[in-house]
Parts: C-alpha cells; structure tokens; sequence
C-alpha cells in the first residue's frame, strides 16, 4: 500500500472541500450504462456515539453529498450501533430486508460484521467499507492511511519530548480489540517510538471507552509513579479526556504530553489550553463526501469514476485488493489550528474559544 506523505509540522496545509475527490461522480460517464437512476438509497451504518465525530459531521455530509449528486432524489437511512456488534448486524439485516441499494458500513466488530456482508452481497447490494475495513466480500473502501495515523501520533510524543531516550517511560492507551483500525494505529505508532523510549504500560481499551482508558490510566500512574510518566500515547480524543482525569484525579498539575486523533472540539480546546499535546486532523468532509461519491458510482455502474475514486489497494483478513482511497492526515497542535480545522470549516475560533479559552486562545493568535 503506497504511504500518502505527511509532515507532522504541516501548518501549511488545508485541506480543500472543493475538488476533494479525483473525479466527480455527478459527471455524465459513458463508461456504462447506469444500473440505477438517481433514484437511490444508500444505508449508512456507523458503528458508535461516544466519538462525536460519526453524529457530527459524517453522516451529515455523507447525506448532503449523496442529495446533491442525484439532484435531490436520492436518500439515505442511518443506523448507529452504540458500539454493539449484534445491534450493528441487526441494523444491517433490515437495510438488506430494506432493499437499500447499497451500504456505507463502519464496523463495530470488523470481524463478526463478515457474515452479514456477505448476506448484502447475496442479495445483490454492494458494501463500501467506511472508515474501518470491515472482513467479508467488500466492494471498496474509503479511510485514511491508519498506520500513518499512528506514525505522526509517534513521531509528534519524541518530537515533544525534544531529548528522547530509553529512560523515557511512556503510556500506550490503544484501542479497540475488535477495530482493525486500532492495531494499525498502535503498529505505527511503535514504528516511531520502539528503540527510543520504554513503553512502560500498553492497555488495548474495549470499545474505545473513555471510562476504560482513565481506569487504565489509574493503573499505570500507580505502578509507574505519577512523576515517572515521560508520555502518553492515547489513540484518540475521547480516551485522551479519560487519560487527563486520572492524572487529575491523582494530583498532577504538570502533564506529560498526551496525543490524540480526532480532532474533537473538547480536545482541540485542550490542546489550546495545553492540556493535550496534539490530536490527528483528519477531514471528516473529505473522507464523507468520498465514501457517498464511491457508493453513488458503483451503484449507478459508473465504473470508471468509481476507479478513478480507488486508486490504491489494500488486503483485508479474508479479501485482496480491496478498491481504496486512503485520505491524508496532519498532526494537529497549537501552531496549525486556523490552518486545519477552522480552514475547513469544522470549527469557528467562536466555539474554541469560549470564555474559558478566550486568554489560551489569544495567547497563541487564535481570535
């Protein structure tokens, strides 16, 4: 799978909503007849409500896209599992029941979800797998490069610690055992950090679960000690909130750097306020706005738009050459807020900088 090049220290970059995507698929194509009108319904199924992220601003926009590129005719239905694998498997069977035309899936189980993929793929309804590759006859995938993700969370601790060495003692706070996206994070990350710091403790954390992650935390702070804690890599915002509250809650006023991926608002204003180091940015309305240009063209048989959206290949536990389009990310941190996620229009510097932020946000030119 060829690496989407990044610079953690990418300030410049913004990432642009207009042209995201390689090729259109509101062009007329005449490389086939379409198999439907615009008369579609494209099922989105999201896998859990404790990340912001799926409510916010995924489905939405998977929704307008998917309106404006049939003219308004076609529509979408949405399910969310709560981080259920069953629930997610009995939202699925009714989307086919349904005789959706096609399923945008970000899996809970990546795994267990297989079955019921290949029940969609019986019944004639394609499966783009969103976010996380899901197992089973999946017909594409859209993400962005996980294994990147956790590089720069990696490469962002040692570049924070300054003087790295082995006697450094970092927190790894991964996630989920059933997200196959997890292990690709924690893969990358260990790429960076393996050699030069001592992963002290590493807690894989069911269900992403915050809760989990400052128990997990609490742990560590009293094994390690509270002051013996050099790092902590958290592999998203919401666990890096639980990982915060443990060092709260055990009386540490100074923290150790602490990444994060999702750029959620709580973590951004964290990341004004110094509270967390970083987070990984990476463009929900890009990634969305893809996945619904994807599911439109495989289901109107516009095969070379949707080439054209899947350029790259990638082998899940049970598929080979998977369609992909992996889109790229950037290490979030006080330097590159404006650039990033006010740019594209996630946030405004109103809703990070409320009264509480308001001499944190000046202090670094966000106004």
């Amino acid at each position: 799978m060829r690496r989407i090049a990044i610079s953690v220290a990418a300030s410049t970059l913004t990432l642009s909503l207009a042209g995201c995507s390689m090729l259109s698929a509101t062009e007329d194509g005449a490389d086939a007849s379409p198999t439907k009108g615009n008369d579609i319904t494209v099922g989105v199924l999201m896998p859990e409500e404790t990340n912001t992220r799926y409510e916010q601003f995924d489905y939405p926009i998977i929704k307008k896209k998917v309106a404006a590129l049939t003219g308004n005719q076609g529509k979408t239905v949405y399910a969310n599992a709560a981080a259920k694998a069953k629930t997610q498997e009995t939202q699925m069977q009714k989307m086919i029941d349904d005789k959706v035309d096609v399923i945008l899936l970000d899996a809970v189980d990546a795994h267990s979800i297989a079955d019921m993929v290949k029940t969609a793929k019986d019944a004639g309804i394609p499966v783009i797998a969103y976010d996380r590759l899901a197992e089973g006859p999946i017909d594409g995938y859209v993400s962005f490069d996980n294994e990147l993700v956790g590089e720069v969370q990696g490469r962002s601790l040692i570049e924070a610690l300054g003087t790295a060495d082995t006697s450094d003692k970092v927190v790894m706070v991964n996630g989920s055992p059933t997200d196959p996206n997890a292990g690709q994070f924690k893969q990358g990350s260990l790429s960076e950090l393996n050699g030069k710091v001592t992963i002290a403790e590493s807690f894989d954390t069911t269900d992403w679960s915050p809760k989990i992650a400052e128990s997990n935390m609490t742990k560590a702070i009293n094994k390690i000690g509270k002051g013996n804690i050099a790092a902590v890599l958290s592999a998203n915002d919401a666990m890096a909130g639980g990982v915060i509250k443990a060092f709260e809650a055990a009386g540490v006023n100074e923290l150790p750097p602490i990444t994060g991926q999702d750029a959620e608002l709580s973590a951004v204003q964290r990341i004004v306020s110094g509270e967390q180091y970083m987070s990984v940015y990476k463009s929900y309305p890009r990634e969305a706005e893809a996945a619904a240009e994807m599911a439109v063209a495989k289901i109107q048989g516009k095969a070379i738009q949707f080439d054209a959206l899947t350029r790259k290949k990638v082998d899940s536990p049970t598929d080979k050459d998977v369609p992909a389009q992996l889109v790229p990310v950037v290490a979030l941190t006080k330097s590159n807020i404006n650039a990033t996620v006010i740019a594209d229009g996630i946030y405004k510097v109103s809703d990070i900088c409320t009264s509480k932020y308001k001499t944190a946000c000046a202090s670094i030119g966000l106004k």
